[in-house]
């Protein structure tokens, strides 16, 4: 079984190709083709650390996703987030490859909100508020950079030199990068992409402007605020996931009837004339999406080696 790199892994995973692949997977998991329990997080015994794992099944392939997470570990010179992405043939049982599990993470995240952008998209699409400047606030700036080139793209942060960093980076040349005025202005559509547990944005919801939450994956995380989430439609990537992980929709205390799975706009329903706030939590269909891009990938490069 080969392991990949994070270079390897993000080479094989363009977000052309894995938005398609999410849109199929969203599609599949709704149908029950592809088989997703609940993530399961253990903590370590000190408390320091925790592992999280993560399984989905489909007829053709297996993918399990172990990460573990150690917030300390700064200090250490080491990544807080460490992790695989192991593909599995669904027919034998048999070890494939493996993904490097960060890199994995952030592109299919970054995907889905691109796929969210492509089902909602506003009618004028110039400007995005992206409120984050981590790992996440790249991917997701590199997927504007790839799939809405010519966009401006205001940055906004707790620090306002890693705000000022990303606005000078040379990494995304066909965006228009700015720091995000201090004073109101109306974006098109607003990325949060952080772990914060206070709100970060709350402005009254308006049809033009599409709202995307990204960060807040546990219910004692907050980015979008109850104004946002009660006048909207909430749209959720997981269905199953997300009654116990959105914690902008749960705490905002939204009626769980109301929210509505993006699979139902992607097989045939009209999409809401009203703001729509599109949630993300992430699964690992998701990752299995991936899977199925990368050794979709792998094949393609060893054909035209080939031949």
């Amino acid at each position: 079984m080969k392991t990949l790199t994070a270079a390897e892994t993000r080479k094989l995973l363009p977000f052309s190709h894995l938005v398609e692949v999410l849109r199929q997977a969203v599609v599949d998991y709704h149908n029950d083709q592809i088989s997703c329990p609940e993530r399961m997080v253990v903590r370590t015994l000190d408390r320091t650390g925790a592992v999280m794992s993560m399984v989905a099944c489909a007829p053709d392939i297996i993918a399990t996703k172990l990460l573990t997470l150690y917030k300390d570990n700064a200090a250490r010179n080491l990544p807080t987030i460490q992790g695989q992405v192991t593909c599995m043939d669904a027919i034998n049982g048999r070890f494939l490859f493996s993904l490097d599990g960060v890199t994995t993470t952030e592109r299919r995240t970054a995907a889905m909100s691109m796929l969210g952008l492509e089902c909602f998209r506003p009618l004028v699409l110039e400007t995005v508020l992206l409120i984050g400047t981590g790992v996440q606030a790249k991917a997701h700036l590199e997927a504007l950079n790839t799939l809405y080139p010519g966009l401006i793209v205001y940055i906004q942060g707790r620090s306002p030199e890693r705000v000022s960093t990303l606005t000078k980076s040379n990494a995304y040349p066909a965006l228009q990068l700015r720091i995000a005025p201090l004073d109101h202005f109306e974006p098109d559509v607003v990325i949060t992409v952080t772990s914060s547990q206070s709100v970060l944005y709350d402005e009254p919801p308006v049809s033009t402007r599409l709202v995307i939450g990204i960060g807040a994956y546990r219910p004692e995380m907050i980015e979008i605020g109850p104004t946002i989430v009660n006048g909207s439609t909430c749209v959720v990537d997981d269905p199953i996931g997300a009654p116990s992980e959105a914690g902008d929709i749960l705490q905002a205390g939204k009626d769980w009837r109301q929210v509505k799975p993006l699979a139902a706009y992607l097989t045939g329903e009209k999409k809401p004339e009203e703001p729509v706030f599109f949630k993300s939590v992430g699964c690992a269909a998701w990752d299995l999406a991936a899977c199925r891009l990368a050794r979709k990938t792998k094949a393609h490069t060893r054909h035209k080696t080939n031949t």
